[in-house]
């Protein structure tokens, strides 16, 4: 089978201290090649720099900063920060983990998107793709887009949980495909459904972990591995064997991030 590949996953996070590299071992078990990581803010980024380094063989990069990381005490420290870094000499595959979220606070909406439209810029300048975050502003993040159309922007909507106007609308504004993860998976929650009305070739992969758990390990700490339960689900609702969702989705995957 096509070798799969976990477009998100924060293994770099605490939460895998102790056991990271079996982590890494059960992801290549199950048939991973490439893991990429995104950047969270200035406080994670050491950790970020130090597991792309152990896990060079299986690991690649994205730098930027988590729209809920941001303020506007800490919005020029944090863009500086991650300015810095896309010219420290890693080859970063994206620019992310960029976005709005509205879901723990609208206080710092406007740092939100000021710092989005600024590194939707840098990528821009550096022809490289960005991933995206949304929680709760599916709709500020599809007219934002709008008014990106026609200039480039390719990349992933993170954790695609938005309706399919949303995704209608999203995919007329650049080259998109949209992230699948252990939420589709779960019996509530509204993302089987839209997912049964996208396109495959609009899909990638990604675990978010250690969040996100996909059924039937939903409770505990999520890592890399699971990922090809979210693909068999996939598979289940578009009603398509599980090789040609894995070989697709790496298709759409190599298409965005050239790897």
């Amino acid at each position: 089978m096509t070798p799969l590949c976990d477009t998100h996953s924060h293994i770099f996070d605490e939460a895998f201290d102790a056991d990271r590299a079996e982590v890494v071992d059960r992801a290549r078990e199950t048939g991973l090649d490439r893991i990429i990581l995104p950047a969270i803010d200035s406080e994670s980024h050491p950790r970020l720099l130090e597991t792309l380094e152990q896990y060079p063989y299986i690991c690649r990069g994205a730098m930027g900063v988590h729209p809920t990381s941001l303020t506007a005490e800490n919005i020029d420290a944090e863009l500086a920060e991650v300015a810095r870094l896309l010219d420290c000499g890693v080859e970063w595959v994206a620019i992310g983990e960029i976005g709005l979220d509205y879901y723990w606070s609208r206080e710092h909406v406007e740092a939100q998107h000021r710092a989005l439209r600024c590194q939707l810029e840098w990528s821009l300048e550096r022809a490289l793709p960005v991933i995206i975050h949304t929680r709760d502003a599916w709709d500020d993040m599809a007219a934002l887009l709008e008014e990106y159309s026609g200039r480039g922007l390719r990349g992933v909507m993170h954790a695609f949980c938005g309706t399919i106007e949303h995704y209608n609308r999203i995919r007329r504004t650049g080259d998109w495909v949209f992230g699948i993860g252990g939420v589709v998976t779960y019996k509530k929650g509204g993302v089987a459904e839209v997912v049964a009305q996208m396109d495959l070739r609009d899909l990638v992969l990604e675990t978010d972990a250690p969040y996100l758990t996909p059924v039937p390990f939903r409770g505990r700490r999520n890592e890399p591995a699971y990922v090809i339960h979210t693909a068999h689900r996939i598979a289940e609702i578009l009603g398509k064997d599980i090789s040609h969702v894995v070989t697709q989705t790496r298709i759409n995957t190599t298409r965005i991030f050239g790897i």
